[in-house]
C-alpha cells in the first residue's frame, strides 16, 4: 500500500508527520493532488502537529485525510477516526472535532469519504451504504498500523449523517471499542421515510422509485441537495440554520457539497432501499449519543439509541433482543442545542455577528473516550 504524506511546512502552520506505509508502493493506489495550505474553516491548533495523509479502502479508492496528534506526544496512543456530516468535508466540523480530541491527548483522523473532497472515486459525490460503512472500517485500519497508535485503543466519531454510519460501522466492526454519534440522522430512514416518517408509505416510495429511475437514463449526472440559496423567508428553522453554517463564512468550503450544488440525485438511491442500524442493538462496545435539545433530528439519536439499549423503539418497525452490554451506553441531550450547534459549537447569530456558544461538550467527549480507550 502506498500512502502518500502531502503535508508540507507552511509557514509554521503544516507539520510534517509519517507513518509506516508512507515508504511502500503499490501500483494500484490513486495518487491525490491534495491542497498544501491550511484551508479549513477552524484555526489550528498550536497545541498539535498536523498532516496530511491517503488510505486505501478495501473497494480500491484512495482517501484523504488529515491526520491531528498532540505535540507532547509519546509512546502508544488511543486513537480515534472522524467523518460527517454527510455532504460536508474534513475541512468542516470533522476537522474540527479532530483538532480538538488532539488536543486532549489522542491521535485524531478525520477523512473525507468516498467520492467526496479529495477523496478518489468518480462520479463525484456518490454514496452507498456499504461503501461509506467500509470508509470509515479503513480508517480503523489506517490508525492501526500506526506506530505511535494502540490498535486496542481506537474509537470513532460520527457527524449527522456519518453519525448512523458510525452505528453501522461499530455494528460491524469489533476493533473499535468506542464510539460516539452527535447529532445524527439515519440516512436510511429519512432516504425512505422521508422527515418525521411521513412518507413512509408504500405510495411514497414507489414514486420516489419511479423518478430515480426515470432520472437515470435522463442525467445520472444531475446534481441537487445543496444548501438552498438565496435562502427563502419562509423557510424552516433547521434550513435557516443549515445555511447559517454552511452558506457564510462560518463553514462555507469549496470543497464541500453541502455548500454547493449537493449531491448526485441518483447518488443516495441504494440508501433508500436499506435499514442499517438492524443489529446496533448488539453492539457491545461504547457508544455515546449525543444530541441536541432543540435538533430537529434528535428523534433520529434517541430513536436509535433506545433501538441499541432496548431493541426496540419507535420508528423502528423490527424488534430485536436487548442490548447484552447496556451498561456502557449512554444518551446526552444538550439543552437548548440545535442540530448545527454540534458542527461547530454553534453561534448566537451569523459569524461576526454573534457570540461563540459552545455547545460541543469537548470534556465529555474526552472523559468518554479516556473511559473507555484505556
Amino acid at each position: 500500500m502506498k500512502v502518500i504524506l502531502a503535508a508540507v511546512l507552511m509557514g509554521g502552520l503544516l507539520t510534517a508527520c509519517t507513518n509506516q506505509e508512507q515508504n511502500k508502493k503499490e501500483e494500484n493506489m490513486t495518487t491525490l493532488n491534495l491542497t498544501q495550505e491550511w484551508d479549513k474553516v477552524f484555526p489550528l491548533s498550536e497545541k498539535v502537529n498536523h498532516c496530511k495523509v491517503t488510505f486505501e479502502t478495501q473497494y480500491g479508492l484512495t482517501l484523504a485525510a488529515d491526520l491531528y496528534t498532540p505535540k507532547d506526544a509519546k509512546g502508544k496512543m488511543a486513537a480515534i477516526a472522524v467523518s460527517g456530516p454527510f455532504g460536508a468535508t474534513k475541512e468542516q466540523s470533522s476537522g474540527l472535532y479532530a483538532m480538538q480530541m488532539a488536543e486532549r491527548g489522542f491521535v485524531a483522523l478525520a477523512f473525507d469519504p468516498s467520492y467526496t473532497g479529495e477523496s478518489s472515486g468518480e462520479p463525484r459525490r456518490t454514496a452507498s451504504p456499504d461503501i461509506n460503512t467500509e470508509d470509515f472500517m479503513a480508517a480503523v485500519d489506517f490508525l492501526s498500523k500506526q506506530e505511535n497508535v494502540d490498535a486496542e485503543r481506537i474509537g470513532i466519531i460520527g457527524i449527522c449523517g456519518w453519525g448512523g454510519i458510525a452505528f453501522n460501522a461499530a455494528a460491524a466492526d469489533t476493533r473499535i471499542k468506542a464510539t460516539v454519534v452527535s447529532t445524527m440522522y439515519d440516512m436510511t430512514r429519512v432516504s425512505g421515510n422521508g422527515y418525521f416518517d411521513s412518507e413512509d408509505k408504500e405510495e411514497s416510495r414507489h414514486a420516489a422509485r419511479e423518478a430515480l429511475a426515470k432520472q437515470r437514463l435522463a442525467d445520472p449526472m444531475a446534481m441537487a441537495g445543496g444548501v438552498v440559496d438565496p435562502l427563502p423567508d419562509e423557510a424552516p428553522q433547521f434550513v435557516k440554520e443549515y445555511y447559517d453554517y454552511y452558506k457564510t463564512e462560518r463553514g462555507y468550503h469549496a470543497r464541500s457539497g453541502n455548500s454547493n450544488d449537493g449531491w448526485r440525485v441518483i447518488g443516495t438511491q441504494a440508501y433508500a432501499n436499506a435499514r442499517f442500524l438492524y443489529y446496533i442493538n448488539e453492539i457491545r462496545s461504547a457508544v455515546l449519543v449525543m444530541h441536541g435539545e432543540k435538533a430537529h433530528s434528535r428523534y433520529f439519536g434517541e430513536a436509535a439509541y433506545h433501538y441499541m439499549v432496548d431493541g426496540k423503539a419507535e420508528g423502528y418497525k423490527f424488534v430485536g433482543e436487548p442490548n447484552p452490554n447496556p451498561e456502557n451506553k449512554q444518551l446526552l441531550i444538550i439543552p437548548g442545542a440545535s442540530h448545527c450547534d454540534l458542527y461547530d459549537g454553534g453561534y448566537t447569530e451569523l459569524v461576526g455577528k454573534g457570540e461563540p456558544k459552545n455547545m460541543i461538550p469537548w470534556d465529555k467527549l474526552e472523559k468518554f473516550f479516556k473511559t473507555y480507550l484505556r
